[in-house]
């Protein structure tokens, strides 16, 4: 195999990987009532160690699970915001084929990803004490963007080395006659 092409190989598994946890990111952002539950349940259960351990965390999702709950019964309409941050999470997923398809023409796709990954941090140190979200979640949160950016990098950084490899030779420009 050469190496453009073990290059590519590489771009493409790491790009089907990012691909894959949007998709499921977005995916779990449509049931968030019976996730909630679900984890409110599990969390409670007799072999979790959450309740002693993180009385906090506990106490969160059901703070969180009442709350949407409430919506729910009162006002499902809002939870309509959060369908579209599903869809959004599918849409820039499949932004990400573009890439996947020719990683040199669409590394655009991925710097843009890069910028995002960053913008997620900054989103979380200003929206979350305005929406009342415990300091230690919005450092989960954080984490998509830290997480999220490694593998960016890294397909940038095989991309760069691709184009490199890929790039058509040029023949030196005539020098003029003085």
């Amino acid at each position: 195999m050469s190496e453009s092409a073990a290059l590519l190989r590489g771009i493409r598994v790491w790009l089907g990987f990012f691909i894959v946890c949007l998709v499921l990111s977005g995916a779990t952002a449509f049931p968030l009532v019976h996730e909630l539950h679900w984890a409110e349940d599990l969390l409670k259960s007799s072999a979790s160690p959450v309740p002693e351990h993180f009385p906090a965390l506990l106490e969160w999702i059901e703070r969180v699970r009442a709350g949407l709950d409430d919506t729910d019964a009162k006002y499902p309409f809002v939870l309509y915001g959060t369908d579209w941050l599903a869809f959004a999470h599918l849409v820039i997923a499949v932004a990400f084929y573009g890439p996947y398809r020719d990683p040199v023409r669409n590394i655009w796709v991925i710097e843009f990803g890069v910028i995002a990954c960053a913008g997620i941090i900054p989103l979380a140190l200003i929206c979350g004490p305005v929406r009342g979200i415990p300091f230690w979640w919005s450092v989960i949160d954080m984490s998509f963007g830290v997480f999220g950016v490694i593998p960016l990098l890294v397909v940038r950084r095989r991309i760069k080395r691709l184009e490199a490899l890929t790039a058509p030779v040029r023949a030196p420009a005539p020098v003029a006659a003085v």
